[in-house]
C-alpha cells in the first residue's frame, strides 16, 4: 500500500505544479498516470509544440515546460505510479481514500486531486473515405517532432489554436505550408489569427478558406489532397503535399473516473470554484482541464491557479484545527522534504554619507 497526503490522478502540468504547491505546505504527494512518463499531453502528444501563455516565458516548448516543472517539484520528492490507470476509489472509515489501479496497485490518502486533463482521448478524424490508408504514411493527427516536416510541403486542416499555432511554427520549418479551414473565421486566439494573416501576406503561408479536404491522392505515401471550395459546388482542385495534418481536436473520455460517483457535466467534473475546486465528494478535488464551473477556461495557467487554492483546502483537511499562515517564498524561502533549504535573498541596505 502506497500512502501519501495528497494523491494526484494525472501527472500533466497541473498535477506536477500541485506537488510544488503542496510541498510549500509540507504535504507529501504521489501521482498516478496511465502514460509511461510524466508530462501528460505535453510529453505524449506535442512535446515540440510552442506554448505562449506561460508567465515569464514568451515561448516555451511543451516538453521543456514538463522538464522545468519536474525540476521545480523534485525537491519535494513526489512518488510516481506510471503506466497504470486509476480504476476504483473507496472511502474508508477513517476518512481516507483507497485508489486502486488497473494493475492492482493500491494508494491511500486523505485527499485525492484529479488532474487528469482531458482524460483518455483520440483525435477527431475528418470524414475522408481513404484517410485510413495513409495514416503514418503522410497523414498525422498529432505533431510530435516538427523536424519531420523540415523542407516538406505540409497541408494543415482546422480552425482552432492547434491548427493556427502549428501553421505559424512550421512556416519556418517546412518548404510550404497550406492552412485549410471550412469557414472564413477562425476559433483561435486573435493574436494567432492576425499572425497567420501576416504570414499569408508575406507569402509564408497559403490560406484556403472556406474550403475542406475531401480526398487524398497517393500510392504508398501522400502526394496531394483534394480540396473543395465551399462557395463553389463544382470547384475541386488538388494541392501537392508530403504531409496532411488534420487538427480537429481530441475526443476526451473520463474513463473509469466517470464511474466514481462524481457529478459530471459534458464529460467534465463539476466543482465549486468558491470552495477551492472540491467535487460533490468531500475530500476529492478536480483541477485543470478535467473540471468545469461557470467561467471555466481550459488553460494551463488556470490549472496552476486551481492547484494553488486546492492545496490550501487540502491542508485544512489533512491538518484539522491547525492554522496555516501564508508566507511568500520571496520572504520565507523554500524547504524541501530532504531538509534542504533555499533561502530567500537578503535585502541589501546601503548607507549614503
Amino acid at each position: 500500500m502506497i500512502t501519501t497526503d495528497i494523491l494526484i490522478i494525472g501527472a500533466g502540468p497541473t498535477g506536477l505544479f500541485t506537488v510544488f504547491e503542496a510541498g510549500l505546505l509540507k504535504l507529501k504527494c504521489h501521482l498516478i498516470d496511465a502514460l509511461p512518463q510524466a508530462g501528460g499531453q505535453c510529453s505524449e502528444i506535442y512535446p515540440k509544440k510552442p506554448i505562449y501563455d506561460i508567465p515569464a516565458y514568451p515561448e516555451i516548448l511543451a516538453g521543456d515546460l514538463t522538464d522545468k516543472l519536474l525540476e521545480q517539484c523534485k525537491q519535494f520528492k513526489p512518488g510516481f505510479t506510471l503506466g497504470e490507470r486509476a480504476e476504483t476509489i473507496e472511502k474508508q472509515e477513517d476518512g481516507t481514500f483507497i485508489v486502486t489501479t488497473n494493475k492492482g496497485t493500491k494508494h491511500q490518502a486523505l485527499v485525492v486531486a484529479i488532474a487528469g486533463g482531458l482524460g483518455s482521448f483520440e483525435p477527431r478524424k475528418p470524414l475522408i473515405h481513404n484517410i485510413a490508408e495513409f495514416e503514418d504514411l503522410g497523414v498525422e493527427y498529432i505533431i510530435k517532432d516538427p523536424e519531420v516536416y523540415r523542407d516538406k510541403k505540409v497541408v494543415i486542416a482546422g480552425g482552432g489554436d492547434s491548427a493556427l499555432d502549428w501553421s505559424i511554427f512550421l512556416s519556418d520549418v517546412a518548404s510550404e505550408v497550406t492552412l485549410i479551414h471550412r469557414r472564413s473565421e477562425f476559433r483561435g486566439h486573435l493574436d494567432s489569427v492576425e499572425k497567420v494573416q501576416e504570414l499569408k501576406n508575406q507569402g509564408k503561408i497559403n490560406l484556403v478558406t472556406p474550403a475542406e479536404v475531401i480526398g487524398i491522392v497517393g500510392d504508398e505515401k501522400v502526394k496531394a489532397v483534394v480540396v473543395k471550395q465551399a462557395q463553389h459546388i463544382e470547384k475541386e482542385f488538388e494541392i501537392d503535399c508530403d504531409h496532411f495534418i488534420p487538427l480537429f481536436g481530441l475526443s476526451p473520455k473520463l474513463g473509469p473516473i466517470g464511474d466514481w460517483g462524481l457529478e459530471i457535466e459534458k464529460n467534465a467534473i463539476k466543482v465549486d470554484n468558491a470552495l477551492d475546486y472540491q467535487t460533490n465528494i468531500p475530500g476529492v478535488f478536480a483541477i485543470g482541464d478535467v473540471n468545469t464551473y461557470p467561467g471555466k477556461l481550459k488553460l494551463i495557467l488556470c490549472g496552476f491557479h486551481e492547484a494553488t487554492l486546492m492545496c490550501q483546502a487540502a491542508y485544512k483537511i489533512i491538518n484539522p484545527g491547525k492554522r496555516y499562515v501564508l508566507k511568500y517564498t520571496t520572504v520565507a524561502g523554500v524547504d524541501g522534504f530532504d531538509g534542504t533549504r533555499k533561502e530567500a535573498p537578503k535585502a541589501v541596505v546601503k548607507t549614503i554619507d
